[in-house]
């Protein structure tokens, strides 16, 4: 209940997509092309390499659309919701950050950087155990926690 509260108020969470890849050259880059001829920007990429796949984490500006463009070409998906915060004070808040988390004992799963920055501020997505959590220890701490409508155009 409460999480549909705080959607309805402030938009959904920020969705991150595992796409898998055959471990071959060029394959990032075929999905990547896919969606910038479709205006998808990738705003965030984290690469997890294995010898046989590979799984490529990203955020884009138009999930609704990447999920239809997905299911057109068959690509193998999964998606997951991530709280993006916004470092303030650049790279010298992700010592706080993280101890906010460990006070809180949230779990972190994974986590990398975006490659945009609305606000001129760096912003780094966090996958926990616990997303509703997470961000409201984030935001209780003074940390702006991103929505998909903060990076969607």
């Amino acid at each position: 209940m409460m999480t549909e509260t705080i959607e309805k108020l402030q938009g959904p969470a920020v969705r991150q997509y595992s796409v898998f890849l055959a471990n071959r050259v060029g394959a990032l880059l075929e999905v990547v092309k896919m969606l910038s001829e479709a205006r998808v920007v990738v705003l965030a990429l984290s690469i997890q390499d294995s010898s046989e796949t590979s799984i490529a984490r990203i955020i884009v500006s138009d999930p609704e659309l990447l999920e239809e463009l997905f299911g057109r070409h068959d690509i193998a998906y999964g998606a997951c919701a991530v709280a993006v915060a916004e470092l303030e004070e650049g790279a010298s808040d992700l010592p706080r950050l993280l101890a906010a988390l460990l006070e809180a004992e949230v779990n972190i799963l994974f986590s990398y950087t975006l490659l945009v920055r609305p606000r001129g501020r760096p912003l780094v997505a966090v996958h926990t155990d616990d997303l509703e959590c997470a961000s409201a220890v984030l935001e209780g701490r003074g940390f702006r926690v991103l929505r998909q409508s903060d990076l969607s155009r």
